[in-house]
């Protein structure tokens, strides 16, 4: 599958199967960003294993690549990075095009703000909708001369020779992104950087830091660095993507006969959202073997099929989930009585509007979902026949197709491409474990 700015790709996903065997789903999408990032900053050579060869993390690649550092790789997940040091970034001959990655956008915002060359970021259509204000108003603050366009959006533009200067931050709304921008901005800034959060959020960053040897301190809910230090190489073994692996649990889970193992999974506990709310849907799922790879935890995880029950999802898990309602709205389709989750707006900023559009499609297969402000109500039934629009977002695309699992008939989902982002060889693996799935280019 091309990117979608060439072409679009369909699924026709046949309708039944179950889910069955042990499959390993690509590496953590987060993890793979970061070890780029921080990598091409470290003193020494950072090799990295399990790296997801999406184009959301190619983009990163690429970035840094362009930006002088010697990069080694993508082949088979491995990649070898020759670090040049804190302060030894070249200024890119053009913008840096980051194709649909708000996650590099955000994070490199922060390191950029920092350098003494001007940047300029791009992206696609949808990227270039996704507001930025969230990490251009703090760094600002920080003394950092970030341009946007007038409504907030990309292009991003940084003027470079700044001196930057440590911040007390309280973010308005949990966001791992805002954070790890603030943080890796601290880096570079005079004195310390903190960052308190709302709500708990993935703490890749932080856990990434400290394995490179930059001191991060850690009180409740806040987190701060000190300026002026240094990374050191790492080795670096990706855990497979719960965000990925969300997909098969789901579909394992609504789909009668279905008995799944995951592989290697990352559990890190800012991001088992998805989880702890399918355990209180009443799904049979085990972890089994948990162990740490590279500091993070990860485990195999057994899912059996079973009968849900509709809830109302705890606010305090929409954090540790934001990435996983797409699969997990699919999950409430086909659950008894009513799920209502609230609490979400944020899922109307994503690679699409995920509330509207998710409502939209299910809606159009015959299920009683009602979108709100800040979350949906869906009252489980029976999934139907049709076609649905997944507006360039992978998640959507992905869960669409588990949802044929229980349909009465086919399904057709529109404008796939973006699956590529981060889940290369979708069909083929979700084929393999137990779908009937085609991807059409046209």
């Amino acid at each position: 599958m091309s990117n979608s700015s060439e072409s679009n790709v369909i699924f026709r996903a046949a309708a039944g199967g179950k889910l069955q065997g042990h499959i390993r789903v690509p590496g953590d999408k987060s993890i793979s960003h970061r070890s780029i990032m921080l990598g091409s900053l470290a003193e020494g050579v950072t090799e990295v294993s399990g790296f997801l060869e999406g184009e959301d993390n190619i983009a990163t690649l690429e970035a840094f690549r362009a930006m002088g550092v010697q990069i080694e790789g993508p082949a088979d997940g491995r990649v070898t990075v020759h670090g040049v040091g804190m302060h030894g970034l070249k200024a890119p001959t053009r913008p840096l095009y980051l194709g649909n990655s708000g996650t590099s956008m955000r994070l490199l915002s922060g390191l950029m703000a920092a350098q003494p060359f001007d940047v300029e970021m791009s992206g696609d259509a949808s990227l270039s909708k996704r507001p930025m204000k969230r990490v251009t108003d703090p760094l600002r603050l920080m003394g950092a001369v970030v341009e946007t366009t007038a409504t907030g959006t990309p292009p991003l533009k940084v003027k470079g020779g700044q001196k930057l200067h440590g911040i007390d931050y309280v973010m308005p709304m949990a966001s791992a992104q805002v954070k790890s921008c603030l943080l890796l901005a601290g880096l570079y800034a005079a004195g310390t950087t903190c960052v308190t959060e709302p709500a708990p959020t993935r703490d890749h960053t932080e856990r990434m830091l400290a394995g490179f040897g930059y001191p991060v301190e850690r009180r409740g809910n806040t987190v701060c660095v000190q300026g002026g230090g240094r990374l050191t190489a790492t080795k670096i073994d990706v855990p497979a993507d719960i965000s990925s692996a969300t997909f098969f649990m789901v579909g394992a889970a609504i789909a009668a006969g279905s008995d799944i193992v995951l592989e290697h999974v990352g559990i890190n506990p800012t991001r088992i959202g998805v989880i702890n709310i399918l355990r209180l849907m009443g799904a049979d799922l085990e972890l089994r073997n948990e162990r740490e790879a590279g500091g993070e935890p990860v485990a195999d995880i057994r899912v059996r099929a079973s009968k849900l029950k509709g809830i109302r999802i705890p606010e305090e898990q929409v954090p540790l989930a934001i990435d996983e309602f797409p699969a997990l709205f699919v999950a409430a389709a086909c659950a008894e009585g009513e799920t209502v989750l609230t609490g979400a707006e944020e899922l109307r900023v994503k690679e699409s509007d995920r509330i509207q559009v998710m409502a939209d499609g299910l809606v159009a297969l015959g299920v009683d979902a009602r979108p709100t402000p800040d979350g949906m109500i869906i009252r489980g039934g029976r999934i139907g026949s049709g076609q649905v629009d997944s507006h360039g977002d992978h998640r959507i695309a992905m869960s669409f197709a588990m949802a044929a699992l229980v349909a009465s008939g086919p399904i057709t989902i529109t404008d796939c491409a973006n699956v590529n982002t981060s889940f290369p060889g979708f069909v083929a693996l979700a084929n393999r474990a137990g779908l009937t799935l085609q991807a059409e280019i046209v």
